[in-house]
This record gives C-alpha cells, structure tokens and sequence, in this order.
C-alpha cells in the first residue's frame, strides 16, 4: 500500500494499491503491442495528438497544479507554472520531431547513396522524481513518444496521484490506452521490481532522473541488461558573482535560483562563491533578501517556500546544516526546525564555508545556502569544479569574455551568465561526472532513444 501525505500539514491525501510482478508483466507486454503499432503512425498524426496533449494540460492547469502542490508542497504559482512547461514541450515536439528526425541523405563514391534513419526502439522505462512531478515526467516522455516508442513510467511513491494524472492526460488525449502507462511499487520492492522490469525483454532502454545513488543502481542495472541509460542526477551547482557583477541582479537571481521550488531542485543554486572584495557587500544584500521570504502555506499567493517533500528529507537536510556550522561555518539565518505542523524549514544561509564541510561536498536539497569566498578568478574555478557534481553553473559578471572564458572552464552540463540556469525545450539538458550522462530536450534528447540506422544504396 501507497500512502501520500500532504507536507504542509502532515494529513494523509490518499492510499493506492502496490503492484506486484505479474501485474507488472502484462503492463510491460500490452506496452509492447501498443508500441508495434504506433512506430506505424505517422508523423502527422503523432503531433495532432500531442498538440491535444499540451492544450489538455493548459486547460487543466489549476486541477494538476492543485495535485503538484497538495502532494509535494510547491508554492501554487510555481505549480501552474510546471504544468504550463509541460504544454511548452508537447508543443515543442509536435512541431520539431518530424525535422529532428527527419532521414539525411549522404551522398557516396560511384554513384551510391547513404541514408540515415532515426527509428523507434520500443519501450522505454522512465525512473522520475517527485520534485517536478509533472515537467521530469514530460521532458522524456514526449521527445520518446513523438519518436515513435512506449513509455513506462515509475514515479516516486510520494506523488502517485500526479502519476495517476499524467497517465489519465495521454489516454485523454488520444493516446492508445497502453502507450504511456504507469506502475505503482512500494518502496521495500523498489530494488527488485526495477530490476525485473530492466530485464524484461518488452523495456529497450531506461531514463532515470534522481540521486546520483539511484542512477548508480539503474545504470548497473541496465549496462548488465545491455540496455541504453540516461541519466540526469544531483548537483551542487557553482554560482560564481565576480568583483565587476551587478550585485543587485546576482543577488535576485541566486535568490531565486535557491529558492525555487523550496530549493528541492537538481539545478538548485547550491554554492555561491563570491569574490573577497564584494563578498560583505553581497553577503549583506542575500541575508536581507533571504530573511524576508516568506515561508508557509503553498497555496498562500504570498509564500515563496513551501515545506520539504518528506519529514525524512528535511531531517537529511538539518543535519547537513547542522554538521556544517560544528565544522566552522557561520549561520547567519535560519538553521532551526520549526515548532509547526508541515515539513518546514526555513531560508538559512552559512557564511565561510570551506572544502570538507558538508554543505560544500554534499547536495543540499532544500533552502540552504553556501558562502564561499573566492580571491580571483582562477580560484573561482578550482572551487566550483572542486565537487563530483558536474549539472548547472551560473557567472555574474559585466565583462562578457571574462565570464565566458570562466565558463570554458567549468566541468558542468549547463552554464548561464548572469541569469539562473533553467532547462528549456529548445536547448539540450544533462550533466558530467557524478550528474549523470546523456541529454534530454532539443534534438539531442529526442536522439537518444532511437535506432540510428544506416541504409546504403549502389547504383541507380
């Protein structure tokens, strides 16, 4: 049995029934018969059902964002906001999946041909999180749908009613029944059942996005099955403001950049290193700021932080706080659970923060700033790739070839300058190191679940 709980008061939503193997087994079969017949459907008709799909989800924003925020405890607006991104990629595919895969023709010696064709590859398995329930659900699904393929998806325990949704969503649309499904696995059968459904042969390849230990199990998993993985995992993201940034701009964006989503994001503003000479100066101008986020209530138009997901998470979070500052660093806000019903915790912020302390070697999931003081630029550097993360970074400076030569240098997927890192449709969306590998989004995610196919033609 399933059982969500509402974070902000602690009140149980709902209980769902668990599946077990064989129930598991016909979802994975149907998904394959409903497979060999979409990768006949056409181009055309992908797109008029997905194009239905993002008008669905736009219509329906206020019910799903309600879910999002009652489930996982995101401020409301933030919750409309995923919901509409989501529409946003639907779209996105619709229209440029058929140019993406389009076949390219290479001309050969003696008159031959070559043909490169994208083609389906089947099932694919899509292990999400509970922190954007709805848009990490639909940034792999849509590109690998549009592609031709199946979709099965296991969504995090806590969010069962947004799985439920999305599943209902694709049927809505059009979809047949069994394209997109959803599996239901209480925790304790998490290990097992994911491994049986890697293995199954109906699953051609996995996406997983999560902890860099969960995509550490799938890959192992997968690379045994000799199936295709990607994986988009934790970050501590490097925000780097420079002694010529525009401090009232860094200081908006990194707020925004920790706080958003209650700071449970993967491309979360984590380490903030400042150099020396404006640290006081920007140290001053980010407490203020953070000191007056309101937290509480997601459904308050007023709140900025909503509660951790999970009581287990926010304890995880507390004591990497807490451990910090018995290593040296300074809190100058924050820091304490408060005495109220909901998963709280408040805006914190520690100062002086050095290599070794775990608010620097770890990720902290929640709304917890570092400080890091940085001489030059140089120095900015060796911290920021001074981590097994390697997903988003950010630079604050008014000399664009001075921020752009520092970002050539950052061991990181993703990197913006003087705005906070957000992934886009447009634009291609992963990580190195500890973060992951592979892509998701632009024409590069939609490759990633395909059958590059040769075909040579000789002569006439």
């Amino acid at each position: 049995m399933i059982l969500t709980l509402n974070p902000a008061t602690e009140e149980v939503i709902a209980e769902y029934q668990t599946m077990r193997s064989g129930e598991i087994e016909e979802i994975l079969s149907v998904s394959h018969q409903d497979y060999l017949s979409w990768r006949e459907v056409s181009m055309q008709e992908r797109s008029a059902l997905m194009r239905h799909l993002a008008q669905l989800l736009r219509d329906q924003k206020e019910r799903h964002a309600a879910l999002i925020s009652r489930e996982m405890g995101k401020p409301l607006a933030q919750a409309v906001a995923e919901v509409v991104k989501c529409a946003w990629v639907c779209d996105f595919y619709a229209q440029q999946a058929p140019l993406f895969l389009k076949p390219e023709e290479i001309d050969l010696d003696g008159g031959a041909r070559g043909v490169v064709k994208c083609e389906p590859i089947g099932p694919v398995l899509g292990i999400m999180p509970w922190n954007f329930p709805f848009w990490q659900v639909f940034r792999f699904a849509a590109p690998a749908i549009m592609a031709g393929n199946a979709v099965i998806v296991k969504h995090s325990p806590n969010v069962t009613g947004s799985a439920i949704a999305i599943e209902e969503l694709f049927r809505e649309a059009g979809f047949p029944g069994h394209l997109y499904r959803t599996v239901h696995i209480a925790l304790e059968d998490v290990d097992a059942l994911t491994g049986f459904m890697i293995d199954h042969p109906a699953v051609k390849a996995v996406s997983v996005t999560g902890s860099t230990a969960a995509g550490r199990a799938v890959a192992a998993k997968a690379g045994r099955a000799l199936k295709k993985s990607v994986l988009e995992l934790g970050g501590s993201d490097p925000y780097i403001v420079l002694d010529d940034a525009d401090l009232a701009v860094a200081v908006e964006q990194c707020i925004a950049a920790r706080l958003l989503n209650s700071g449970q994001s993967c491309v979360a503003a984590k380490r903030f290193i400042v150099h020396t000479s404006v640290m006081e100066q920007f140290e001053s101008l980010f407490l203020h700021r953070m000191k007056s986020a309101i937290m509480g209530d997601p459904f308050d138009p007023a709140v900025e932080v909503g509660p951790i997901a999970r009581l287990d998470l926010r304890q995880q979070l507390h004591d990497q706080v807490s451990r910090s500052v018995a290593q040296g660093a300074r809190l100058l806000c924050g820091g304490e659970i408060p005495s109220r019903k909901g998963f709280f915790y408040p805006p914190t912020i520690l100062s002086g923060v050095r290599k070794g302390m775990a608010a620097c070697s770890e990720e902290t999931f929640g709304p917890v700033a570092t400080l890091i003081e940085a001489e030059d630029d140089h120095e900015a550097v060796m911290i920021a790739n001074d981590t097994p993360y390697g997903l988003g970074s950010a630079i604050f400076s008014a000399n664009r070839e001075r921020a752009l030569a520092i970002a050539d240098r950052l061991d990181v997927g993703n990197c913006f300058i003087n705005s906070m890192v957000k992934s886009d449709p447009r634009l291609p969306f992963g990580g190195v190191k500890e973060s992951g590998y592979g892509r998701e989004l632009s024409i590069y995610g939609i490759k990633e679940f395909v059958n590059i196919k040769t075909v040579v033609i000789m002569g006439r």
